[in-house]
């Protein structure tokens, strides 16, 4: 199939789409953001950019301008939009990318924007637009805080998924450009929530050193599952639809976010693909083809907040008095009152948390229909065992306690960093190679002393290698058992990382 990429000669550019339907999108609320970070020099790229520039933007190179020279010219921020086109379409073919155009969200020179893109990137959404290249949906504002607002979403059109499929490139050719900020201050709530620029200060270029230290040693690191023949699996999301989540080394990139403008508020790691599968995946995770343990801190924000009243809480803070909930056997009535608790602390009144926590349970739970007067016998009886607690829920304590364990965070990254021993985070738990369990316990325990004067109890998914006591002939066979089979899909993934970083995975596994 040959695609002809020259404009309709009797039409101007701009007019090439006119007509065309944006239903073409039927689910704009399938997307993610636009990445300004994409880049690509290589050849095949750059000719495929080139072609499509010259077929319909040629004429961008000769109009006028008027103001300071942008950093990227038109045909670099084509390159960017195209290659992130390429990618979603690569992921999910019904993906779109949210995109903002008004021009006063596109700041030049912002420290969110590493390759400058300008708002000049707005002509280029209408232009692509207007060549039929892309579908695209408008965005909505009905008011702050409206539940259906959304930036613009579009999407390759078939055209350019045609040459998509014809391109001599392959996702391994795309990369994330250097120095894009991983230190993020955002100012509001929610989805409400927009990024600030900040002036560094001593604290945040300690922290950026840090982080940029860790990311470069996940990118130096195979992580993957090996019972996945293909890289991704399927979730439902806050609207229940089922989307992929990409299990690929392309997903791995952490960012430090803050909130409400403030660098007290949040404050934790988030970004990379394990946080965004259920415990069950993440218990088959394999870093540099080992297997690995997952340990987390015990009811953290309660044992936080106990730490700091000089409280001792030696049984699960969860566990209530069986018929709490009446006809709610033991394991669900814990996960309510946990649920409950932690959604209260995190809310600003006690509406607010019996609201929230219905929205977090599909139809048809038990959960769903809980009235409001039941909720609050439920709270209460959490209050009567945990008096000292009463003051923090329906408080808003929960942007600080995630700053505290983000703290705790930071310490646990830096001491295995530092080591050269990649750990992964899921902001109350820590994942390393099973070899490591021991000492990822111990780095928990200082790293909470340190933060909130103690140390605070951890759990863990299965015993480490390290901590197996027994004969040899036990370790082996511990060792064997914890051995996952490999798939062909895992295999081919990980003969590849070996061939991109020119050397074997160092495996930390002996079975």
């Amino acid at each position: 199939m040959t695609l002809d990429l020259s404009p309709a000669s009797e039409l101007p550019p701009l007019l090439l789409g006119e007509g065309k339907q944006e239903a073409t999108i039927i689910d704009p609320w399938h997307s993610r953001q636009l990445d300004v970070h994409r880049w690509s020099d290589h050849p095949e790229i750059i000719n495929f950019v080139e072609s499509i520039w010259n077929a319909h933007f040629a004429h961008l190179d000769t109009e006028g301008r008027s103001g300071p020279k942008p950093k990227r010219s038109f045909k670099q921020q084509l390159r960017v939009v195209l290659l992130d086109l390429y990618v979603a379409w690569l992921e999910d073919p019904e993906l779109c990318i949210g995109v903002a155009l008004s021009e006063n969200d596109w700041k030049t020179w912002s420290r969110y924007n590493a390759l400058g893109i300008s708002k000049k990137i707005v002509t280029l959404i209408h232009l692509l637009e207007g060549v039929g290249l892309i579908d695209l949906a408008r965005g909505s504002y009905s008011g702050p805080w409206a539940p259906y607002n959304r930036t613009t979403r579009i999407r390759a059109a078939e055209p350019l998924q045609a040459m998509f499929r014809q391109a001599k490139f392959l996702r391994d050719d795309i990369q994330q450009v250097k120095g894009q900020e991983c230190i993020v201050l955002k100012g509001g709530d929610g989805d409400e929530a927009k990024v600030i620029d900040y002036e560094d200060t001593d604290a945040t270029k300690r922290m950026r050193k840090e982080l940029d230290a860790y990311n470069l040693l996940l990118a130096d690191t195979f992580l993957d599952i090996p019972t996945l023949d293909y890289p991704w699996v399927t979730r439902t999301n806050d609207w229940g639809r089922q989307v992929k989540v990409q299990i690929d080394h392309h997903h791995q990139f952490v960012r430090r976010i803050f909130s409400r403008g403030e660098w007290n508020c949040n404050g934790r790691f988030y970004g990379p693909w394990w946080q965004q599968i259920d415990s069950k995946l993440r218990s088959q995770i394999f870093i540099n083809d080992t297997p690995t343990v997952e340990v987390d801190f015990k009811g953290l924000h309660v044992a936080i907040l106990s730490a700091e009243k000089g409280v001792v809480v030696e049984d699960d803070p969860y566990e209530l008095p069986a018929g709490t909930v009446p006809g709610a056997p033991p394991e669900l009535q814990r996960k309510l009152v946990k649920k409950l608790v932690l959604t209260a602390l995190n809310a600003r009144s006690t509406k607010a948390a019996f609201g929230s926590f219905r929205d977090g349970f599909p139809s048809g739970h038990m959960a769903k229909g809980m009235t409001n007067l039941e909720l609050d016998v439920l709270l209460s009886s959490f209050k009567e065992k945990h008096p000292y607690l009463a003051d923090d829920l329906c408080a808003d304590r929960g942007i600080r306690l995630m700053n505290v364990d983000a703290q705790i965070a930071a310490l646990v990254h830096r001491y295995f960093t530092i080591r050269n021993i990649p750990v992964l985070s899921v902001h109350d738990s820590f994942i390393v190679d099973y070899t490591r369990a021991a000492m990822l316990k111990r780095a928990m325990g200082l790293a909470s002393r340190l933060i909130v004067g103690r140390v605070l109890r951890v759990d863990a998914n299965s015993v480490g290698l390290d901590e197996f006591d027994g004969p040899v002939d036990h370790c082996l066979d511990f060792e064997a058992w914890r051995q996952t089979a490999r798939s062909a899909g895992y295999l081919s993934r990980l003969q590849a990382w070996e061939e991109r970083k020119a050397r074997g995975v160092v495996s930390s596994r002996r079975g």
